[in-house]
């Protein structure tokens, strides 16, 4: 009978500290999920910035801000689900965006020198910072959940219920300098 208890009663702790672990997981995943945001709602307002440089630069060529327009158009747009190789695709037609521009104000460098042209250049500046500081909190809630899914005996309640590793953020020789457009 008193076996029987002990028995049962390690079960029953075995069983809320899964529960407790599984909880812990399903948090850490969320927040994750919300650095993941909180790039995304940064990547948003940066091409919002580059769509005002657009403006900016029409008026001196229309050919090039076609060109600009259309590839803020094709992007895809990133969001909470977003994966970390969406993100970076996003960044590569971003880049592209920003070396179109930089091509038009070599022709024209009164554009350069306009108020407007420096203030959202300023603006995409800002932005551009954002996604780099969102990108290491992303990358710190990612040690975060991956660690905690990786130690024993977390391990075997993360295999039981399917969490998985998430991926880093990789920084390149290009992404570690700040950006000077």
């Amino acid at each position: 009978m008193i076996i029987g208890l002990v028995v049962l009663a390690l079960i029953a702790l075995v069983v809320v500290w899964g529960i407790g672990r599984y909880n812990q997981m399903i948090g850490t995943a969320e927040m994750v999920d919300n650095a993941m945001a909180q790039i995304a709602a940064q990547v948003e307002s940066r091409w919002d910035a580059l769509s005002n440089l657009i403006s900016a630069t029409k008026s001196y060529q229309s050919h090039e801000a076609d060109t600009l327009k259309q590839i803020v158009h094709e992007r895809s747009g990133v969001s909470r689900q977003s994966s970390v190789s969406q993100i970076e695709e996003d960044q590569a037609q971003f880049e592209r965006a920003m070396r179109a521009i930089d091509v038009v104000v070599e022709q024209y460098p009164d554009l350069k020198a306009s108020g407007v042209y420096q203030q959202t250049m300023s603006s995409v500046d800002k932005y551009e910072n954002n996604v780099r500081q969102s990108r290491m909190v992303f990358n710190d809630m990612v040690t975060k959940f991956n660690r905690l899914i990786k130690v024993f005996p977390n391990s075997i309640i993360a295999n039981l219920t399917g969490f998985q590793a998430k991926d880093y953020f990789k920084s390149s020789p290009d992404k570690a300098e700040m950006p000077q457009w």
